[in-house]
């Protein structure tokens, strides 16, 4: 069994969460501060926006691995996993950009994560009922 678009997806979750644990340590270095934030608004949020990938992305990314595995069609895959994607890049960059501050693309990518683990449980849970309904 193999779910190359639930790959794909996770290769480029991986791509940015590397690009947000960059930020972290550029700001761990300027401190020199191996925890906490220094009181600077920007450090916190460059923290958080790594954290919040880490809190969303890997039950996203398991969702769509099952959906896929269990024969959900790839169309659907695809799309919900572009929202989950879309919606953790469209996070960061609000949350890094808006330092912590609310951002409309911090927000949209909020209410696209949101969206997208809800239809993946959705997925899941018609998938589930077909088979064994």
């Amino acid at each position: 069994m193999i779910a190359p678009v639930t790959a794909v997806f996770a290769a480029v979750t991986g791509l940015l969460l590397l690009v947000l644990s960059a930020q972290v340590v550029k700001y761990r270095i300027k401190y020199r501060q191996g925890l906490g934030v220094a009181d600077d608004p920007e450090f916190e949020a460059a923290v958080r926006a790594h954290a919040n990938l880490i809190e969303y992305a890997p039950l996203g990314l398991i969702m769509l691995g099952i959906a896929e595995v269990n024969g959900v069609p790839a169309t659907l895959i695809y799309w919900t996993g572009m929202a989950l994607v879309v919606g953790r890049i469209l996070h960061a960059w609000g949350m890094i950009n808006g330092k912590g501050q609310p951002h409309k693309a911090r927000m949209v990518g909020i209410l696209l994560t949101w969206l997208a683990i809800l239809v993946a449980a959705g997925l899941l849970l018609w998938n589930v009922w077909q088979v064994y309904g």
